[in-house]
């Protein structure tokens, strides 16, 4: 009878390997031939995160002069500072934060428990979207996942329903776009999980003014080596809805916002080599300086918002910005000061500014 068994074996096995397996290898060389644009972009993609991962610098930087003993002297001696007012707005949870990150909606148990299933799950549907030949990605420039556009929605609702009482109302006036509020202007990050969550966030004033377009700057790309932090965008080409915002229809026509409403005239691929954060952050500050606006809604994330609280508060300043991640798909304002100095522009945030418009530090 053993015999018996290990012969079937051995004929189930056989059959496998020639008259099953290899169908199925066919079909999927068959699959990546045909897609063979995709797979010579993927396979780069690859290698431009292993490179990056290996040689990057992007959080190790020399702790610049505290801004406070820069700004001190000015403001004591009324010299010329100028302002600006930004609302830092955090994208939602990614399909990287749910492979890897904990979050508040579940505890360590289900996470640890959970956590092999669902990378199982994400390098599924990384095969998938290779075979079938989508530039898309589960890791790279991760983009929202479902707990991500709901998160999206309910600041979308917040800034809606919000009633105009209490100390942020005037703030709301300026997300809204109500008439007679000062201008405000969109801009954010080229990662995909960043720009979504504004245009969900923020579809009701879209919508009313079409002509309020989000322009991504590079300045604001993810502080990290790790391969969410990559665009998968190529330079000055226009962001592609990743394949769980094509399927979220009742929420956005998030194709249609794209084309639409985004300016990639200045998207220039990735973060080089040679950059880090802190060059990144001084580009973003000489950027809104160079503009004429006063009020910017700045699209972006956790580690570059936490970074830019640290080295542009004065050093003796505890704040939890400094300590704390922006809660996903929260909103934080302040005003941050420029003042000419014989070593040319500095910047600081002015720590009495700071206010959170909604959801807060966790």
């Amino acid at each position: 009878m053993s015999a018996d068994l290990e012969l079937m074996y051995a004929s189930f096995m056989d059959w496998v390997q020639e008259d099953a397996l290899r169908p199925v290898l066919v079909l999927v060389c068959a699959m990546l031939l045909i897609n063979l644009p995709s797979l010579i972009y993927k396979i780069r993609m690859v290698i431009r995160g292993v490179v990056y991962f290996i040689l990057c610098w992007d959080k190790s930087w020399k702790k610049p002069q505290d801004p406070g003993s820069i700004f001190g002297p000015h403001l004591s001696q009324a010299l010329p500072v100028e302002r600006k007012t930004v609302y830092f707005v955090r994208h939602g949870e990614s399909t990287w934060n749910d492979t890897f990150n904990k979050g508040k909606h579940r505890s360590a148990a289900v996470f640890v428990l959970g956590f092999f299933p669902g990378l199982v799950k994400a390098l599924v549907y990384e095969v998938y979207l290779l075979l079938i030949g989508k530039i898309d990605s589960w890791f790279y420039d991760a983009p929202l996942s479902h707990l991500g556009l709901s998160q999206a929605e309910e600041l979308a609702s917040f800034l809606k329903d919000k009633p105009l009482d209490g100390p942020e109302a005037q703030h709301i006036k300026i997300l809204r776009g109500e008439p007679g509020s000062p201008p405000s202007r969109f801009l954010c990050s080229n990662l995909r999980r960043a720009v979504s969550t504004l245009v969900v966030g923020f579809k009701d004033r879209i919508s009313r003014h079409p002509e309020d377009k989000i322009l991504i700057i590079p300045s604001l790309q993810e502080i990290s080596r790790n391969p969410d932090t990559l665009s998968i965008t190529p330079a000055q080409t226009q962001i592609q809805a990743s394949w769980i915002e094509k399927s979220a229809k009742d929420i956005a026509d998030f194709q249609k916002f794209f084309d639409t409403q985004l300016d990639m005239s200045l998207h220039m691929g990735n973060k080089p080599l040679d950059t880090n954060g802190l060059k990144r952050m001084n580009e973003f500050c000489e950027f809104l300086y160079s503009q004429k606006d006063e009020h910017f809604i700045v699209g972006g994330h956790s580690i570059w918002f936490r970074s830019f609280f640290r080295m542009f508060l004065p050093y003796s300043v505890h704040h939890a910005s400094k300590e704390k991640k922006i809660v996903n798909g929260g909103i934080v304002t302040f005003e941050l000061m420029k003042a000419e100095t014989r070593r040319g522009p500095r910047y600081m945030i002015d720590p009495k500014t700071i206010q959170v418009v909604y959801g807060g530090f966790d």
